[in-house]
C-alpha cells in the first residue's frame, strides 16, 4: 500500500476544517430576540438565507419550558398577554357606578342653594321681614345657576336621574316662594307659622332630606319625596 507524504494529510485536513471553521465564525451572530415583547440575547445562526435559534434560548426569552422525551423535544410557551386579554377600548363608556365626582360636586352646590334659598323665605316670614321680588330674585337665580352647572356635569345615569330630582327641587322652591310673594302683595300681615303644615314646604324638606342620604351614599335611590 502506497503511503502519502505527511505534508499531504495536513493539506487535506486544513481543506476538510475550512467550511466548518467558516460556518462557525462567520455564520453565528449574538443578536437580540424579541418574543412577545420581551428582549433576550440569543446566539442566531444564518445558513442558506434562513436564521436559526437555540431552542433553548427560545424557551428562556419566551418565559417558556422545555422537555425531552425519548426522541421528542416539547417546547410550551405562554399566550401572548395581548392575546389572551385585549385592553380595553379607550373609547369605551365607563360602568355607571353612582355618582361622578364632577356631578356629586355641583349636586352638593345646587341643594346648599335652595336650602339658603328657603332658610331666607323662611325666616323673614317668621319675623315679618318685607319680602320684595327682586331681594327672592338673587337667590333665585343662583340655585338656577348651580342646576345648570350640575347639568353640565352629568356623566352616568345616577348623575341624570339626580338631576330630575334636583330639578323637581328647584320647581318646588320656585312654587313656595311664589306663592309667598303674592300672599304678601295681596296682605299685609303673615302669620309667623304660615310655613309649619305647609304641605309644598314638607315636600321640599323630604326632598332635601333623601338627596343628603344619596349624597353620603354615593348612589341613586329615588323613595318618591322628590315627586
Amino acid at each position: 500500500m502506497r503511503k502519502w507524504p505527511f505534508s499531504k494529510w495536513l493539506i487535506l485536513a486544513a481543506l476538510l476544517a475550512l467550511p466548518i471553521l467558516a460556518l462557525s465564525q462567520a455564520a453565528q451572530q449574538n443578536l437580540t430576540l424579541i418574543v412577545n415583547g420581551r428582549p433576550g440575547v440569543a446566539t442566531v445562526v444564518q445558513l442558506n438565507g434562513r436564521s436559526y435559534v437555540e431552542i433553548e434560548a427560545l424557551a428562556r426569552i419566551a418565559n417558556g419550558s422545555l422537555s425531552f422525551k425519548g426522541n421528542q423535544i416539547m417546547l410550551a410557551l405562554p399566550a401572548s398577554a395581548a392575546s389572551a386579554a385585549p385592553a380595553p377600548s379607550p373609547t369605551a363608556e365607563p360602568a355607571n357606578q353612582g355618582f361622578s365626582k364632577e356631578f356629586l360636586r355641583a349636586g352638593i352646590e345646587e341643594m346648599a342653594a335652595i336650602r339658603e334659598w328657603r332658610s331666607v323665605l323662611t325666616n323673614a316670614v317668621q319675623h315679618g321681614y318685607p319680602i320684595t321680588e327682586d331681594w327672592l330674585s338673587v337667590y333665585r337665580g343662583q340655585a338656577a345657576k348651580s342646576l345648570t352647572l350640575a347639568s353640565v356635569a352629568v356623566t352616568t345615569d345616577s348623575d341624570r336621574d339626580a338631576l330630575r330630582l334636583l330639578t323637581n327641587e328647584l320647581d318646588n322652591m320656585q312654587k313656595l316662594s311664589n306663592t309667598i310673594l303674592e300672599s304678601r302683595k295681596s296682605m299685609d300681615y303673615i302669620s309667623p307659622d304660615t310655613l309649619n303644615n305647609d304641605p309644598l314646604d314638607q315636600r321640599i324638606m323630604n326632598c332635601a332630606h333623601s338627596l343628603a342620604s344619596m349624597v353620603a351614599g354615593r348612589q341613586f335611590q329615588d323613595d318618591g319625596s322628590c315627586h
